[in-house]
């Protein structure tokens, strides 16, 4: 079915008057993103064509499905963070360098994590929002400064593990300078999250549908220029969520694997292995997510033609692309704790040496406290890569 000049006019005036949208991050995970997601296709901003698109599979099953998914990321990632954090509070080894990067990313990967069952349950009613506009807002804030704060830290460890590797030997490895340094680096993380968080908050409102009874969370821009802002908001994303951060990621590790020192072969194809993982990880997470977004950008600049099939395949495209980004909640525990000599070390003092006092077990786990001074675990932390020193 075709439509003419006039009736595109008509519809993008109305469109226009309703003043309905959504937006790259949506307000989450229940809101989608871009041109596929709203439940409502006249709340649809991206095309307002898209009302006379019928989708060729059950939206319902897709939603349901996709709503497993972000629960298994929840409970897996509030499990495998909240021991992260647990572990890395009570113990003794914040002399590490990047411990303290270390917490801050597994309470970032938390507090993300911990927003998902509002958005599953929105998500299970096809984006109807029954919480009202300011839980809307709040739960939008903590679940996006959390995200750029997880993606921030990851970008800092990638540099603070090169310098310090680079400089080793220096005589000054754990000064009170770098310490102070490094809490005033996670002071300016938070804050530069909080900066990027805040404009596509601002604009979000607890919107009632005028012709259905369903509300939806979502941004409303203002009215003489929503596309561009729409378009303004998903290219900060990309840039500030994956332009910047992965090179420097990619850059930095690459410099790292270039810089350890060359200890028996094994342990260092290891290493080499492990800063590998640490990039394909990321790249994995977060580019199908920014790939496909950028797509959507560019169909709301009008550089792809709007047509049915691209429609469902944002809509899909979207959905499940961001369902994988937030896999990286669920794998950071395990890539930059679990696989770590140290925080294992810790992870079996804390739930089980501490109760071994009365066998003597304790005092030789005391004495073997030695073997991870930090001399040695300059040189064998990570089969050989720096990564909680």
């Amino acid at each position: 079915m075709s439509l003419s000049v006039n009736d595109l006019t008509e519809m993008m005036e109305m469109w226009e008057e309703l003043n309905f949208s959504s937006s790259a991050m949506g307000a989450g995970p229940s809101a989608g993103a871009g041109a596929g997601a709203a439940a409502d296709p006249l709340d649809n901003v991206t095309h307002v064509e898209a009302f006379m698109c019928q989708t060729g599979f059950s939206q319902s099953s897709f939603l349901y499905s996709l709503s497993v998914l972000y629960i298994f990321i929840f409970l897996v990632g509030l499990a495998a963070n909240a021991l992260v954090v647990w572990v890395n509070v009570r113990s003794e080894r914040n002399r590490y360098e990047t411990h303290l990067y270390i917490l801050n990313l597994a309470v970032a990967d938390l507090c993300v994590v911990a927003t998902l069952p509002v958005w599953v349950s929105s998500l299970l009613q096809h984006g109807h929002w029954p919480f009202g506009q300011a839980v809307c807002k709040i739960t939008h804030l903590v679940f996006s400064v959390n995200l750029f704060s997880s993606i921030f830290f990851l970008a800092c460890m990638s540099v603070d593990r090169y310098v310090s590797v680079a400089t080793q030997g220096d005589g000054r490895p754990n000064s009170r300078g770098k310490k102070v340094l490094r809490r005033a680096i996670c002071v300016l993380v938070w804050l530069l999250a909080l900066a990027a968080s805040v404009p596509d908050t601002y604009f979000l409102k607890a919107v009632k549908s005028s012709h259905s009874d369903m509300t939806f969370c979502r941004p409303v821009y203002p009215l003489h220029s929503p596309r561009d802002w729409m378009v303004g908001i998903q290219t900060s994303f990309m840039v500030l969520g994956f332009a910047i951060p992965f090179p420097v990621i990619a850059v930095f590790y690459v410099l790292l694997a270039r810089a350890i020192p060359r200890g028996s072969e094994h342990e260092h194809r290891v290493s080499r292995r492990i800063i590998l993982s640490y990039i394909v990880v990321f790249l994995v997470c977060w580019l199908p997510y920014h790939g496909v977004l950028l797509a959507d950008t560019l169909t709301l600049l009008n550089v792809l033609p709007f047509s049915c099939g691209l429609e469902s395949f944002l809509y899909v495209a979207l959905h499940l692309t961001q369902c994988l980004s937030l896999l990286h909640c669920c794998v950071n525990p395990v890539l930059y704790n679990f696989i770590n000599r140290n925080y294992r070390y810790d992870l079996m003092k804390a739930f089980i040496f501490k109760y071994s006092t009365r066998t003597g077990l304790a005092k030789l786990i005391d004495a073997s406290e030695s073997e991870y001074s930090p001399a040695a675990a300059a040189a064998a932390a990570e089969s050989g890569v720096p990564l909680n020193r």
